[in-house]
This record gives structure tokens, sequence and C-alpha cells, in this order.
């Protein structure tokens, strides 16, 4: 039982470091995965298009730095800006979200990369302190299965 909490602690303490190291690789993997989630959006119900509504009106934020990069796709050409990006619903219309002069009035201005790495940047803080919360339970774990191992051990040989 202890080798496999130390085991399982081992693999939590690679993941965290590893996480820590390459932190900013993947900053920047997540930025281009928006940039394609932006050229290849759509309204049909792809997944990468249901995330990217999904953090533009979760986190009232619009396109990748800013409401601008649409007007880089092949949707603004079609449709304008997309419906999750307006401050609210009943103010948007079609003519509105294809003239980016209209839109910057009724979309939310900030960009969903710089929003997204600060919340996850503001809530590490919580997840390394669960995580070594976590940790301390195993590690007493581990030292109380070391105990019973050799108490049972101690005892075998003195009952012979």
């Amino acid at each position: 039982y202890a080798m496999l909490l130390s085991l399982i602690f081992l693999i939590v303490l690679v993941a965290a470091v590893v996480g820590f190291v390459f932190r900013h690789e993947i900053k920047t993997n997540f930025e281009s995965n928006l940039n394609l989630a932006l050229r290849n959006y759509n309204v049909t119900a792809d997944r990468h298009s249901e995330a990217v509504d999904t953090i533009q009106r979760t986190l009232h934020c619009c396109g990748v730095q800013n409401y601008s990069d649409w007007e880089k796709t092949e949707y603004f050409t079609q449709r304008g800006i997309p419906r999750s990006c307006c401050k609210t619903q009943d103010d948007c219309s079609e003519e509105d979200l294809k003239d980016p002069s209209k839109a910057k009035l009724k979309v939310f201005v900030d960009g969903c990369f710089f929003l997204v790495t600060s919340t996850m940047e503001s809530k590490m803080s919580v997840v390394a302190g669960i995580s070594f919360g976590i940790a301390c339970f195993q590690l007493v774990g581990i030292i109380l299965a070391c105990c019973l191992s050799r108490y049972i051990t101690n005892n075998q040989y003195e009952m012979v």
C-alpha cells in the first residue's frame, strides 16, 4: 500500500513540475489553437465553435487579442462577428455585427487569450494549495503504512 501511494505521489509531483516548466508552451499552444478555432468557426454544432462561444459568453471577451481578430475570418465575411460577442443579445443586429465600427460599441472589445490566461494564473494558487494538501495526506498515509508494516513484521517474530 505504501508503494502504491508513493507511486501516485511521484506521478502527481512529476505532473506538477512538468506543468510549471512548460507553462509558456501551454500558453503558446492555447493561443495557436484559439486562432485556429476562430479561422474554422462556423455556426454548425461542432465542438470547437461551441467552445469559442462559451469562452466569449462566459468571460465577456471577443476574439483572440481583441474583437478585430474576427475580421480576418471567413465567418466574418458571411455573417460578421458572432453573436456570442454581444454585450446584450437584444441590441445586436446582423448589420451591426458586419460593420466593425458599429460592432465596437455593441460587442466586448477585450480579447479572450489574455482573460483566459490571467484567469488560469489567478486560480493556480488555489490549485497548488489543494495539490499540496493532497500530497501531505499522501505522505502521512505512506508513513503510517510503513509503520503498520513494521509493527506487523516485529510482532510476528515475537510470537514465535
